[in-house]
């Protein structure tokens, strides 16, 4: 019982003819998720004009803006002048944020803009938040600068329109780069925190790309509902939503949602290569990611401002997808029964096939059993390029597989999962039939829609509606007598509706988890081959028909062969350049006690540059406690400086006060602790205080840290509880930001930029300090002068 499901008296153009049709619809899915373009300033008043927000971003974006910087604070005041100039109330909450994770605790001084503006009959508040801070590494003209732009011109548009209903408040959090603690200190400690609203949140993983919806609260069917309606050019998935919700990623809207707020979040996150570097620029921003988000922002504004947000809320949550540029929405009670009819019109399509001689039940049960093969080979050739990569091109180590010129590698693994496939079937057409192949993968994609039903409802329309199309369609070109071009358009409604969904999110995933994720990419190309390998039924003879070994080898190794030479072309496309740099980690360190320095880099393969100053591996001379993973290491002159100035206050059996002060220029404090802690309490004055409970250890390094961003100049006081300890070591690591005042440093050549790391590009001057119950640290010294470093030396 072996057959196909179907045949065609002119197989060659018929076959063609599908190639076509999937290519063109692969091709018009991704050109119908493009941006939009970018309005000039002299567009209507109550237009959104990406060329006006850019007049602002140019004015506070054009430098690095971490937490606690003079540059943070001169993007504050602009920024607050520019809300209050268009007529909104201005308060500057100037807070404590705080976050923990496993045996860290974090936390920062905080200062976040709040800008209202009433509402003529309020129903409740529409929060639009970003953050105006950026990683130290890079301006943030994109993360987050962009947004916080869109902002100020929204608010503009909306001022030149007639008055909106309910309040709308603009939220330009602090710290958000740190550990989202602004956002946290405005839940806590703001009554708008408190109140709720629907939340509107705006990010960036990237450069350009549109603007997508990626995250939603729990049960947003009406918050969809309204997005489709009121976006001119709505972008993402509900895929999207139910796979951020399985990542330990967090953004504002994190503390806001669960503080009560709904809401959504949207980002772009194309040319991500670019994210937390210098490269984050204006120079690099796509006008058109910046006016798809201002679009977005401006529109919902409108939308839900003069809505009654009191109906809003819903009970359930929405499947919300784009199919050649139409946005459809379904509510999550019909996920279940269209995951099961797939499954039942799977199981139908089996029954005619057996009916019809075309197979037999062991051999269906062998095809979809050995289906689990290409998707595997998929997924390990993927990682196993990426690890090929590394090895060949260390430097691609810190980008994280977030490559410049990701499109050849790219193009390698597409490669590769059609070797799989193709591999797949074509060894197994004979014994066991195209129909049971067919039938066979099918299989696999009404099971994922099942699967995905239970676990991840907004994400099993990718898998049970080309597994439903497939079902559906088969039968009737089987069944019906029409002419051989309609029957073969119904058995093209799988592999077209899988065209229209599956590359797309391959694409989506490759943008945002980059090549060292690969393997996830490839998986859902996979099963986009699995679901279109039976349109090569017309390129190949009859079944019965033994084929030669070469007939069977020659199509996977052919794209074996292509998947490497495109993997050569990219390693030769993406090599570095000034445009498009390479990383390179590299720190400053001094122990202020032995007053010895060294040059430190988390490079897995130093550049030419970062040689400079490291050439071997040995960390015994770091200070105890320092050292965080595999780490390159040379001499350093020491300078002139003494480190945090550290206080005990009290100290118990299981808590430990203290308090920290800075000394000139320093704008992080870290402090590391030689054993477990379970709560820290921070004071900074009239910023106010914040505590967090700490659970676990911190691997690589010490078991627990404390971190405070954006040091006040006259301290702050931490309280660590840590139970049933007599005797404690402690480093307390001072951070100041840049390289440009360490002696013999010399600043990055084009095609160098800092890496993410969040301890590089930073001069750390630490002290060590063993302590017992009812100790005290003794006063520093004065820091020495140049002259007398140089004399001790």
């Amino acid at each position: 019982m072996i057959g196909k499901l179907f045949d065609v008296p002119r197989r060659l153009p018929a076959g063609l003819a599908a190639l076509f049709a999937l290519a063109a619809v692969v091709m018009l899915s991704a050109m119908a998720d493009s941006t939009m373009q970018p309005l000039p300033a002299s567009a209507p008043g109550e237009r959104f004009s990406a060329e006006r927000a850019l007049v602002h971003l140019k004015r506070f974006a054009a430098e690095p803006r971490p937490i606690g910087s003079p540059a943070s604070g001169r993007a504050r005041d602009y920024l607050a002048g520019r809300l209050r100039a268009a007529g909104l109330q201005v308060e500057i909450q100037r807070s404590v944020g705080a976050r923990s994770a496993t045996g860290l605790a974090t936390f920062g001084r905080v200062d976040n803009i709040v800008g209202r503006l009433p509402g003529t009959a309020s129903t409740g508040t529409v929060l639009i938040a970003a953050h105006y801070d950026s990683a130290a590494m890079g301006p943030g003209a994109s993360d987050d600068g962009a947004a916080v732009a869109a902002m100020i011109e929204t608010v503009r548009a909306l001022r030149a329109g007639p008055r909106l209903r309910n309040d709308v408040v603009l939220l330009m959090s602090d710290g958000e780069e740190d550990g989202v603690l602004g956002a946290e200190a405005f839940v806590r400690g703001h009554p708008l925190g408190r109140a709720g609203g629907v939340l509107l949140n705006w990010e960036a993983r990237g450069v350009s790309g549109p603007s997508l919806l990626f995250e939603t609260s729990a049960d947003n069917a009406r918050l969809v509902e309204t997005f489709a309606d009121a976006v001119p050019a709505p972008r993402g998935h509900s895929a999207m939503v139910e796979l951020y919700r399985l990542l330990p990623n967090t953004t504002d809207f994190t503390p806001l949602t669960k503080a009560g707020f709904t809401g959504m979040n949207f980002a772009y996150i194309q040319r991500s290569s670019l994210y937390h570097t210098a490269g984050d620029s204006i120079a690099n921003l796509d006008r058109g990611s910046l006016q798809h988000h201002g679009t977005n922002m401006l529109a919902l504004a409108r939308a839900l401002g003069d809505a009654d947000l009191r109906t809003t809320a819903s009970d359930h949550d929405a499947t919300y997808f784009r199919a050649l540029g139409t946005m459809i929405v379904y509510p999550d009670r019909l996920v279940w029964p269209l995951a099961v009819l797939a499954v039942l019109a799977v199981a139908g399509l089996a029954v005619l096939a057996r009916v019809r001689r075309l197979l037999s039940l062991p051999r269906l049960i062998a095809a979809a059993a050995s289906a689990a093969v290409p998707l595997a080979v998929s997924a390990a050739s993927a990682q196993g390029l990426w690890e090929l990569l590394v090895a060949w091109r260390p430097a691609y180590d810190s980008m994280g597989g977030l490559l410049h010129r990701p499109e050849p590698y790219r193009a390698a693994i597409a490669f590769l999962c059609a070797a799989a496939v193709l591999g797949w079937y074509l060894a197994l057409r004979r014994g066991l039939g195209p129909a049971a192949l067919a039938i066979g993968s099918l299989t696999w994609l009404a099971g994922l829609g099942l699967l995905c039903a239970q676990v991840a409802p907004g994400a099993s329309f990718l898998f049970t509606l080309p597994a439903l199309a497939g079902a559906l369609g088969w039968p009737a070109a089987i069944l019906l007598r029409t002419p051989a071009w309609a029957r073969t358009v119904m058995a093209m409604l799988g592999p077209l509706t899988a065209a229209v969904l599956l590359p797309s999110l391959a694409g989506d995933v490759f943008d945002g988890m980059g090549l060292a994720l690969g393997g996830v990419s490839a998986l859902v190309l996979a099963l986009f081959g699995l679901a279109v390998v039976p349109m090569a039924e017309p390129f190949l003879p009859d079944p019965v028909t033994l084929p030669g070994r070469t007939v069977v080898l020659a199509v996977p190794v052919t794209a074996v062969l292509l998947a490497a030479g495109l993997a050569a072309a990219g390693f030769a496309v993406d090599d570095f350049d000034a445009d498009r740099p390479r990383r390179t980690h590299l720190a400053y360190v001094m122990d202020a006690d032995t007053r010895t320095a060294h040059w430190v880099s988390a490079d897995a393969e130093p550049a030419r540059w970062t040689r400079r100053y490291v050439s071997g591996r040995d960390t015994s001379a770091l200070p105890a406690g320092y050292a965080r993973g595999t780490l390159w290491t040379g001499p350093a002159p020491a300078i002139a400086a003494d480190g945090l100035r550290t206080t005990v206050l009290a100290h118990d059996a299981d808590t430990l006060e203290l308090h920290v002060a800075p000394g000139k220029g320093v704008r992080s404090a870290t402090l590391r602790f030689d054993r477990p802690i379970t709560r820290v309490t921070a004071s900074a004055g009239g910023f106010g205080s914040a505590s967090v409970p700490v659970t676990g250890i911190r691997t690589g390094t010490w078991p627990s840290e404390v971190r405070f961003r954006g040091i006040p100049a006259r301290g702050v006081r931490i309280t660590v509880r840590m139970p049933g300890t007599d005797r404690i070591r402690l480093i307390a690591i001072a951070e100041t930001d840049g390289l440009g005042t360490a002696p013999g440093f010399v600043p990055r050549p084009p095609g160098l930029v800092a890496a993410t790391r969040e301890d590089g590009d930073l001069i750390a001057v630490t002290r060590t300090h063993t302590l017992t119950v009812g100790s005290r640290i003794p006063p520093a010294l004065p820091p020495r002068t140049a002259g007398a470093e140089r004399a001790a030396g």
